[in-house]
């Protein structure tokens, strides 16, 4: 399928080495493709909601919802095909999966495959090279993984899975959950670029070793530097990008507010920087912490105080937003945030 199609699929996968491992595989065959990645139970739901929205949002006559590496409960399935059976859209579900919990899913369900003697990954290449083409270089990156996924110690390909697998479940340069998109593309092109070291002697000792390098020339623009600062420019450019969608007010002062974003400290103060017409940087986590920072236009140790009780320097603070409920979707965060400087303060301007 191209661009001029009529039919866009929605694939959504795991979010370890054999999800992505899927998606590469798709990302091959097909160019009209939107990719999603999820860990199961709530996130699934949330989603499965989000690929729905686009169906309606994109517009396209006909759809294909692939789901790959994961594991549906019987009520989810069960949702998910009667929501598909009343949209108004030529919709349909293809789910590839290999783990035996969903035994009574794929005996209930016509579009669940199960087969657990293959990792997901291989399931996802098998089943659309056996329509389209087989590829050699991809099929023995599929073999990498599924030798780890569904660990066979005794294969060649064991040892170099086992890297890729530890790879992929670091690769957290880049939030999810803020930049979907951009993850995946950033973790796509490390699988891409690791592919080479698979002709190596030692391969797994080869790629161990250069995986700081690899993740460097991804992330660097011009300039070489540290991972670390490459990290936190590559992030300061994406939130540069997206300052309108994810800024909000405090009293009069703009912000911007991020999610797990991690080191703070250094992308924040890199943040406000490189835009000095934000008054401060605040990222909220999973956990339910809350950080500020500022740039000595606001003092952000009250704004702790007043938001989440906590407190701290001037330009740098701290809290606890303990009515925060956890999401996946950035916008409901948001939402939260908002809601909760609004009942504290009574504006959001």
């Amino acid at each position: 399928m191209n661009k001029n199609d009529t039919c866009k699929i929605y694939h959504l996968s795991h979010t370890d080495l054999d999800g992505y491992g899927c998606q590469m595989v798709s990302n091959h065959y097909f160019n009209n493709i939107g990719f999603y990645n999820s860990n199961y139970g709530r996130e699934i739901n949330e989603r499965f909601n989000e690929i729905f929205n686009d169906i309606q949002k994109d517009g396209y006559q006909k759809n294909i919802i692939l789901i790959t590496d994961l594991n549906l409960t019987p009520e989810q399935a069960k949702d998910f095909d009667s929501r598909v059976k009343i949209t108004s859209t030529q919709t349909m579900i293809l789910l590839l999966d290999h783990h035996k919990s969903g035994q009574d899913c794929a005996n209930a369900f016509e579009w669940y495959y199960l087969d657990d003697t293959r990792c997901a990954t291989k399931i996802t290449y098998d089943f659309f090279s056996s329509l389209y083409k087989k590829d050699e270089k991809l099929s023995n990156f599929v073999d990498v993984v599924n030798a780890v996924d569904i660990w066979l110690d005794y294969k060649d390909e064991f040892e170099l899975g086992k890297v890729c697998l530890g790879l992929v479940s670091g690769a957290r340069e880049i939030n999810r959950i803020m930049f979907p998109s951009e993850n995946s593309k950033y973790i796509f092109e490390i699988l891409s670029k690791i592919q080479p070291f698979f002709q190596l002697e030692n391969a797994h000792i080869a790629l161990d070793e250069n995986l700081h390098k690899i993740k460097k020339e991804i992330l660097k623009d011009k300039n070489d530097d540290t991972l670390n600062n490459l990290i936190s420019k590559f992030n300061v450019k994406l939130l540069t990008k997206n300052r309108d969608e994810m800024s909000i007010k405090y009293m009069g002062h703009k912000g911007i507010l991020t999610y797990n974003i991690g080191n703070v400290s250094v992308i924040g103060n890199d943040f406000l920087k490189a835009n000095p017409d934000f008054d401060f940087f605040m990222d909220i986590t999973s956990r339910k912490t809350v950080s500020f920072r500022a740039n000595g236009v606001v003092d952000v140790s009250k704004m702790a105080a007043k938001l989440a009780n906590g407190g701290g320097h001037p330009n740098a603070s701290g809290g606890l937003f303990s009515g925060f409920k956890d999401s996946f979707i950035y916008n409901n965060i948001k939402k939260q945030v908002i809601d909760l400087i609004t009942k504290k303060t009574g504006s959001v301007k």
